[in-house]
């Protein structure tokens, strides 16, 4: 390897659930929502160093091989409803800014996320990936690495190179992708040219609560495609997609590059033929709040270890705002006991809280404010039993090595119930949001998260079992409840769910 090699490079990521409530402007990306706030030039190697980001990962590959590195732009924004156009406008302008100044280069590495949708454009990465291809020429690599929920474009492959997506959910893989994504590189160095490359688009939608990698069938399936990398020495992806993002592209995919056509297709095939017939399997039981509540009650009176409800309807990760009160409601209404929830996002509330001392009681209106249908605030009188700046240290494998802001932030009880309410919005996905305001996970009886998947990386060790609840909020996991309107006919909402059926317009009323 030649080690004058230079690499521009440049992270750009935003998971877009087109049904949320809020939109992500700029101020959403410079804050981050438990990623590093946007950042431009050296200092991304700064805030990406150490952390199990892809571009941390490419970076720590890159530098072994003697590579030159010069970084543009690293943001990302808690996903959310689309980027703004303005936001994605100046975000995307510096980092083609950036690489226009970096020229000539022998490689551009993007560090996307595959979901972006904004105001104006359906597919935000294959915009982009279309205006770097345009702007460095047909012969200088563009390669990236995308995540498990990307919702890949014919535009996306079509412009780059090369790209490769996580092979975990939870995502404890995403560093280790980066480093996949150049070694990708180095491939198309030497060949000198493009692989041939064949894709698969399957014909259903996965609710994410089952598309985890640690249980079937998405265990067994990214095992295959481990399988058929080794025997066929094909590169493989498989994203599962983000089942929130309502255009004609969304849904899981499949693609392969090879030296060979015949190998690139085989290998595609392959995988998604064991997919298609797994397809019944991306299933399992969903609880409604109460009955989630009362099961986890009655589990908990013989379990050593916390039962853990997922509370994924109001999952930050997805796009939700982490601040409905359905799981709450149940927890006061079931009287359960040695029970605590979070993250309840209402920054007015931990206002008002702050301006309290530890041991007061404080009435309020909690949460409840993102207008989802069924949800309200929750009024009643709390004890305000913690306090906290917001900031801590993750301790858990999917937010290795960042730390963490919620802003200010309180532990409040009503009953046996503890509630941790914070003012920016961060998936529940490490232990360490409950420590924030002196709750011990490991000692509750009963947890509840706002997260879908990505808790089980710190939660699943300490959990004595794993309820799926399904409270009101904007990511159903009932696909067919969303209002779809632009997914191809036919395209099923769930495992062998019902086919997608475009709406009929309304008729034109009669000309007077």
């Amino acid at each position: 390897m030649v080690s004058t090699k230079r690499i521009v490079f440049c992270g750009f990521q935003h998971e877009t659930n087109t049904f949320a409530p809020t939109r992500a402007d700029l101020l959403a990306f410079e804050r981050g929502g438990g990623w590093p706030g946007l950042t431009r030039g050296d200092a991304v190697f700064e805030v990406i160093g150490g952390a199990n980001i892809p571009a941390a990962g490419f970076v720590d590959a890159a530098r072994r091989a003697g590579c030159v590195l010069i970084p543009t732009v690293w943001c990302a924004a808690s996903p959310s409803a689309h980027v703004a156009e303005a936001a994605y406008e100046q975000i995307a302008g510096e980092i083609l800014a950036g690489i226009e100044a970096a020229l000539p280069v022998d490689a551009v590495y993007l560090d996307l996320h595959g979901a972006m949708v904004t105001t104006h454009l359906d597919d935000g990465e294959g915009e982009l990936l279309r205006r770097v291809r345009s702007l460095v020429g047909k012969d200088v690599p563009v390669v990236g690495s995308l995540d498990l929920h990307a919702n890949v474009t014919a535009q996306m492959l079509a412009s780059a190179d090369a790209l490769t997506a996580y092979r975990t959910y939870p995502h404890v893989d995403m560093a280790r992708t980066g480093a996949r994504a150049f070694a990708l590189l180095e491939k198309r160095w030497q060949r000198g040219a493009r692989a041939a490359f064949a894709v698969r688009r399957l014909p259903f939608l996965v609710p994410i609560c089952w598309q985890c990698t640690d249980i079937q069938p998405a265990a067994r399936l990214y095992a295959l495609l481990d399988t058929i990398e080794t025997e066929s020495g094909a590169d493989l992806s498989f994203t599962t997609g983000f089942p929130a993002a309502d255009f004609a592209e969304c849904s899981p995919v499949i693609w392969a590059y090879a030296d060979d056509p015949a190998i690139a297709d085989a290998a595609a095939a392959r995988l998604a033929q064991a997919a298609n017939d797994a397809e019944a399997e991306f299933a399992g039981t969903l609880f409604a709040a109460d009955d989630a509540v009362r099961h986890a009650m009655e589990l908990s009176r013989t379990a050593t270890k916390p039962v853990i409800i997922a509370d994924g309807q109001d999952n930050p990760g997805a796009g939700a705002n982490s601040d409905t009160t359905g799981m709450l409601r149940a927890l006061i209404a079931q009287g359960a006991t040695r029970a605590s929830i979070g993250l309840i996002v209402d920054p007015e509330a931990a206002a008002a809280i702050h301006a309290h001392r530890v041991g007061d009681t404080i009435r309020l209106a909690l949460g409840g404010r993102s207008g989802v249908a069924g949800d309200a605030p929750y009024e009643g009188d709390f004890v305000i039993e913690a306090l906290s700046d917001g900031k801590i240290r993750a301790t858990g494998p999917y937010y290795a090595g960042f730390n963490l802001d919620v802003g200010p932030a309180a532990c409040l009880r009503v009953g046996g119930v503890r509630i941790v309410v914070a003012s920016y919005k961060v998936q529940m996905a490490d232990q360490s949001l409950f420590r924030l305001v002196g709750i011990e996970p490991t000692e509750e009886a009963i947890l509840v998260v706002k997260s879908a998947v990505h808790f089980r990386a710190d939660f699943a060790p300490i959990a004595q079992t794993i309820i799926v609840g399904a409270a009101p909020g904007p990511m159903p996991m009932r696909l067919e409840q969303l209002p779809w309107t632009k997914l191809p006919a036919g395209m099923r909402l769930g495992a062998r769910g019902v086919p997608f059926v475009a709406p009929v317009p309304p008729a034109a009323a009669p000309l007077r």
